[in-house]
């Protein structure tokens, strides 16, 4: 969808999603920090107007906001000041709306206050980035909602094209040709992973694939790939459920890391 802008110098892009759930846990997934654990990133949330939220993103750094809208089950809203050097702040405001089915129909609208295009690319950005995030939102909803979570992500940077890239991280996984539905295992010499194939999408900026996992743990995997210029950045997160999920992530995350820089290094 594109840019929306208004006489006051708002630009903003919205997306809509259904996901399952009551509005009380759908709010649970999208206004506290376990929820956001459990599909996009570890945070931290203070539930109320002007608290403190934390998103550690991992190889991006950490982003700090503060709650501005705290309307349980319907309205959650935050400002981030400092998301990236020089730009304005950018505002998210996410609604929950009950639908029959036991669904519920979820906005989000990301704005920032500025009558320059200077910061376009980078609100268009916040649009394409979420969409392997919301399959692992439908997921954790669907399969684990209320359990216990623990995230992480790996990535490294390479100076090659993207659909190079993605092969040789899908050939490494046994993923290669893989569609929705297909059961696949990473090999021996890979800190492995094993399940079901859930979503793949590619266009020519990312492609991403989604897996719902038995192996390490119940939880889901998002690996994906974007092109940047003359490189491309390749990612594995991993999303883990249950008592033991801390542990498991704590070991496995370093040898994700090494795994991946080792394997798509330029001279692998």
């Amino acid at each position: 969808m594109p840019i929306k802008h208004d006489e006051s110098g708002k630009r903003w892009v919205e997306m809509d999603l259904v996901v399952p759930g009551t509005p009380e846990e759908v709010w649970r997934a999208l206004a506290t920090g376990p929820g956001y654990t459990a599909w996009f990133t570890p945070a931290d949330i203070e539930e109320r107007v002007g608290g403190t939220l934390r998103f550690d993103l991992g190889p991006y750094g950490v982003s700090v906001g503060e709650v501005t809208t705290w309307q349980p089950p319907e309205r959650f809203g935050y400002i981030e000041r400092e998301w990236s050097a020089g730009a304005p702040p950018v505002a998210t405001e996410i609604t929950i709306v009950a639908r029959s089915g036991g669904r519920c129909v979820v906005r989000m609208v990301h704005s920032l206050f500025t009558s320059s295009d200077a910061w376009d690319d980078q609100v268009e950005g916040f649009e394409g980035g979420w969409p392997g995030f919301f399959e692992v939102l439908r997921l954790y909803l669907t399969h684990y909602a209320g359990r216990k979570a623990a995230a992480f992500m790996a990535m490294t940077g390479v100076p090659a094209d993207q659909p190079a890239v993605w092969q040789r991280l899908t050939n490494a996984l046994h993923l290669e040709g893989a569609n929705v539905g297909d059961r696949r295992a990473a090999p021996a010499d890979t800190p492995g992973l094993a399940g079901v194939v859930e979503h793949v999408r590619q266009d020519g900026k990312q492609r991403l694939l989604v897996m719902r996992l038995d192996a390490p743990s119940p939880g889901v995997a998002l690996i994906g790939t974007y092109g940047m210029a003359d490189r491309t950045n390749a990612s594995v997160c991993l999303f883990l459920y249950g008592d033991h999920a801390d542990a498991t992530a704590a070991s496995i995350k370093p040898r994700w890391e090494s795994w991946l820089r080792d394997t798509l290094a330029p001279s692998a």
